[in-house]
């Protein structure tokens, strides 16, 4: 991947990954390994959480666009080295959003709940998760996704 062209994007916002639509990947072990370690990097690159969310869902039988989308992960990673998060000093104040994508997930149809808080101008958590339940409506799920912020922040 050193000599690899660089990603501005670390995936696909239209490219949904589909969990048998495909060849399989050879290496497991190689695909396994690489996910774990970007599992790690998500404490300090929340950027790449979702994507990284992703791939992970596909670790015990992985398809070759599953190993191509962590490559641009992996290509993205390459040209934002130097992204990461700063703190500064500022107000106590703590600020909270989230947000859901309404059955985004064509595998099971279940929303995605994303969220975030600052202690001031800092964020101290972030986290995209996957529903346990499948909403019927956007509005079900926005409503989980704040019942979810509210419980995480308290």
């Amino acid at each position: 991947m050193h000599q690899s062209k660089l990603c501005a994007t670390h995936c696909l916002p239209q490219n949904r990954l589909l969990k048998d639509d495909g060849t399989p990947f050879g290496n497991h072990e190689l695909y396994r390994s690489i996910v774990g370690e970007l599992q790690y990097l998500t404490f300090t690159r929340p950027d790449i959480a979702f994507s990284v969310h992703q791939v992970c869902q596909f670790m015990h039988c992985p398809i070759e666009s599953h190993y191509l989308a962590v490559k641009r992960i992996l290509r993205y990673l390459k040209g934002t080295q130097h992204y990461g998060i700063q703190y500064m000093k500022g107000k106590l104040e703590l600020n909270a959003f989230s947000d859901a994508d309404w059955a985004g997930d064509p595998n099971n149809r279940r929303s995605t709940t994303r969220l975030v808080a600052f202690l001031g101008n800092n964020p101290i958590l972030w986290s995209s998760k996957k529903q346990n339940t499948v909403s019927r409506s956007s509005i079900e799920a926005k409503y989980r996704a704040i019942a979810t912020t509210t419980a995480e922040i308290n």
